[in-house]
């Protein structure tokens, strides 16, 4: 299977995820932020790449042999085609990085929040 024909895959797993949430009216947990105590829903889960990957070892889908080398392949893949998680192509996969390395860890907080600390 290609790391195309994956992604697709990934992406109508993940669909199915928020159907079945949103039909069961299944809402993410709440959280109390140990940085700096926000206490919210944590984000809605979502599914990646690497744990449809992963998910093929698990399953018996796959040789855990190859689970490995398909999950080393899809790593190389990610980096050679700039894709984040989940395998969308994205410019802004560097400036997340750099913007969550500014918020010092609070992926829920603003940087406007975190200025004043």
């Amino acid at each position: 299977m290609s790391f195309p024909a994956l992604i697709e895959l990934r992406d109508r797993l993940d669909a199915m995820l928020r159907q079945i949430r949103s039909e069961r009216h299944i809402v993410p947990p709440v959280f109390r932020c140990p940085r700096c105590g926000i206490t919210g829903p944590s984000p809605d889960p979502h599914v990646s790449v690497r744990a449809l990957i992963l998910a093929l070892g698990r399953f018996g889908i796959t040789s855990q042999k190859v689970t490995k080398r398909i999950e080393r392949d899809w790593g190389e893949y990610r980096v050679q085609n700039r894709l984040d998680l989940y395998g969308q192509a994205s410019a802004a996969v560097a400036e997340s990085h750099s913007e969550q390395s500014r918020m010092a860890g609070c992926a829920h907080a603003s940087p406007t929040q975190r200025q004043g600390d």
